[in-house]
């Protein structure tokens, strides 16, 4: 889930979101999330298409990609309220964790290690340490929540400002229509435009990336996105290099009525640091098994809630909750 903010981050956007997340201490570990990030960088330009796309029936390209905007807007602002499974891909070994959002942000608990499930030792463990994640987050402040959960925001955030740049970044046009699984899609292709500007190292990469998108027929949803890096683009800021041979998957999935989450994405990386050194980096992730995220009743109670409440009255300057607020904690 996280990925999706984290992708679509997703994947939601490789940054941020999940809690077990360490802080990226070195540039090899930089240049793989910047290689996450832009994946999500071209997934989330390519709703901006170009008004001149050729013209197709039944909607022509610039209704179709309006629509998309509108529908894909919605999926993200979902993302902080679902749960699911995520299962991790390293070479020969997998885990499963369930991604369980806790009172505004992610928790991961390790439920399966290669498709088999942990021990009774480790489901032990794994409980101990949610227990305690709840009982702390119930009895943060509610200024130490809102930091906590403005941290997992922070890169949903970010993603939305790169969406407003990937207009200048691409060139796109309608490519063709086709069948992806059981559902039918509108395909557009992106190339780089010539004479764009980067405002950010993480936009840098975009100079040299291209791919395609599909969109669902009928609702407007993402169905996949595909995006690879076709020159050298050199990322001074980190004195690296992403090379040819980087390419990204993502794929969405309906989950509920009018929301669609990611369902798989895949990312290997080719660069070089401090432009000699050589680096690769692979990522394969698949979601499965989404559920609306537990009210916050359920692990804290009235109380807590009203405390919380309370607290953000004073500091917007009431000296008590409204009945609205109220009764939402009820």
């Amino acid at each position: 889930m996280g990925k999706r903010a984290d992708l679509i981050s997703i994947a939601i956007s490789g940054r941020g979101g999940a809690n077990r997340r360490s802080s990226i201490s070195t540039v090899a570990e930089g240049m793989m999330w910047g290689c996450v990030s832009l994946s999500v960088l071209l997934v989330t330009g390519l709703m901006l298409l170009s008004a001149a796309s050729t013209s197709i029936t039944p909607l022509d390209a610039t209704a179709i990609i309006q629509r998309s905007v509108e529908a894909n807007d919605k999926d993200w602002d979902a993302v902080p309220y679902y749960n699911c499974f995520e299962r991790d891909r390293q070479g020969e070994t997998t885990r499963t964790s369930e991604v369980l959002i806790i009172l505004g942000s992610p928790y991961y608990r390790l439920v399966k290690e290669n498709g088999k499930e942990i021990s009774p030792e480790d489901q032990e463990n794994e409980k101990r340490k949610l227990d305690q994640t709840i009982a702390q987050r119930c009895s943060e402040s509610a200024s130490e929540a809102a930091r906590r959960i403005a941290k997992y925001q922070a890169g949903l955030k970010q993603d939305h400002f790169l969406m407003d740049q990937m207009v200048s970044a691409f060139d796109f046009s309608f490519q063709d229509e086709e069948k992806v699984g059981d559902y039918e899609a509108y395909v557009f292709k992106a190339v780089p435009r010539r004479g764009y500007q980067p405002p950010n190292l993480e936009a840098e990469a975009l100079r040299g990336m291209a791919g395609r998108l599909w969109i669902e027929k009928n609702t407007f949803h993402w169905l996949k996105v595909e995006a690879r890096v076709i020159r050298p683009v050199s990322i001074a800021g980190i004195l690296a290099q992403v090379e040819p041979g980087t390419h990204f998957e993502l794929e969405n999935m309906p989950v509920a009525p009018g929301v669609w989450l990611m369902k798989h994405f895949s990312m290997a990386s080719r660069s070089r640091i401090l432009f000699l050194l050589p680096h690769r980096t692979q990522a394969d992730q698949t979601y499965f098994g989404y559920t609306k995220a537990d009210d916050e009743r359920k692990y804290c109670g009235r109380g807590v809630i009203s405390r919380r409440l309370h607290d953000l009255s004073k500091r917007n300057g009431r000296l008590e909750p409204s009945e609205e607020e109220l009764e939402a904690g009820r």
